[in-house]
């Protein structure tokens, strides 16, 4: 780990915080730990918090020190991103196999019930893990992120035939940049834009350093289309599986904001509070994160 980036951010608030690996059967996930500030706070359900798409466990870091006064806290790299191990040649990053990585995590390494913080593809995933183990999720927390994305029947084999040709494409040459800010100024843009400080924060994690500058260290198989992709029918079947108190960070310029057919998964949750809150989709570390950090803080400080 020692040729990628550390963001200058993470250097000068180390106090307590670590880097940790979990080793696997298949693979092995690291991430950042920040320890429980207090003795009562250790006794308390760790917190495992998971990223977005090609983001990492850095995207945590401006609200994880504020919810590590309730309980020691681990934000995972999920495969094939930040320091984490990449899935072997001729395997893609389906969906069920983040869940599938997370009960193992936290069946071998975690205790009987732990809280759960995603953002987007985290969410995605922590409200699945929470469907099928119910019983090993205290309390849920999605940031911008409300179940899975969905496709109707009639795009099932399109879908599947866009995922094969691209995967036997592959992914082509990936991008050298001379510094950590270039690529800063690459990751600001694209369907999540970013400001130039939240980028410099979290990308370093991202990148290697190679001859000639830096390149992304994510696998570049995570940007291939999914083979296989749930109907809407099963998103709301999975959120109505969850039993565990739950609750829906709605950023005000996020990317739900606007979609249609949310009422739907939202009424499927039995144990539903809906925040809103200011900024994108990043809301929780781009911007004035102080309103997250408050909502999640206050939730999981609930028993």
């Amino acid at each position: 780990m020692d040729d990628i980036a550390i963001s200058p951010d993470l250097r000068a608030n180390r106090s307590g915080l670590r880097e940790t690996e979990w080793p696997l059967q298949h693979i092995t996930l690291a991430g950042l730990s920040w320890p429980a500030e207090s003795a009562s706070s250790v006794s308390r359900p760790p917190i495992i918090m998971l990223h977005g798409w090609l983001d990492n466990s850095l995207t945590f870091t401006r609200i994880a020190p504020e919810l590590a006064q309730l309980a020691t806290l681990h934000a995972v790299d999920m495969a094939g991103h930040g320091h984490s191990g990449h899935r072997p040649p001729g395997q893609g990053y389906l969906l069920m196999d983040y869940v599938a990585d997370v009960a193992e995590l936290i069946e071998e390494h975690f205790g009987e019930k732990v809280d759960i913080v995603g953002h987007s593809l985290g969410g995605i995933v922590g409200a699945l893990y929470a469907a099928a183990f119910p019983e090993r999720v205290r309390r849920l927390v999605m940031i911008d992120s409300l179940g899975a994305l969905s496709r109707p029947v009639s795009e099932t084999v399109p879908q599947l035939r866009k995922s094969i040709r691209k995967r036997i494409a592959g992914s082509g040459k990936p991008a050298v940049y001379p510094d950590i800010v270039t690529a800063a100024k690459v990751r600001e843009g694209g369907l999540s834009p970013l400001s130039h400080e939240a980028a410099l924060t979290l990308i370093p994690r991202n990148l290697k350093q190679e001859s000639g500058g830096y390149s992304w260290c994510t696998d570049s198989r995570l940007r291939h289309p999914s083979q296989l992709m749930m109907t809407e029918e099963q998103v709301v079947a999975s959120l109505t599986a969850v039993q565990a108190p739950t609750l829906f960070v709605r950023a005000k310029e996020g990317l739900l904001v606007n979609r249609k057919g949310l009422e739907s998964r939202a009424d499927a949750m039995s144990n539903l509070k809906i925040v809103d809150v200011p900024g994108g989709h990043h809301c929780h570390l781009d911007g004035d994160t102080g309103p997250v950090a408050d909502a999640v803080r206050n939730f999981l400080a609930n028993e």
